[in-house]
């Protein structure tokens, strides 16, 4: 299992346990996830840490002084 956190720029649009899909996008030298529809933001990450799944689970909704992050669960 992999964890990965996203950004979230307002509260109460994903929960804890609800299954999300995210999508790819790719910038030179690196890959950015989207959970659909555009809920929430990864960083960039590495081309060796690529995601090979596309659905994972919302185990954490936090929200800090930085904003609403998102830590969302996949199979791999």
């Amino acid at each position: 299992m992999r964890e990965m956190t996203f950004k979230m720029e307002r509260p109460g649009l994903l929960e804890e346990g609800q299954k999300v899909s995210v999508s790819e996008g790719e910038l030179p030298g690196s890959y950015y996830y989207t959970i659909d529809p555009s809920l929430a933001m990864s960083a960039n990450i590495e081309l060796r840490d690529r995601l090979k799944s596309t659905e994972g689970t919302v185990v954490k909704v936090e929200e800090n002084l930085r904003g609403f992050y998102v830590t969302v669960a996949f199979m791999e």
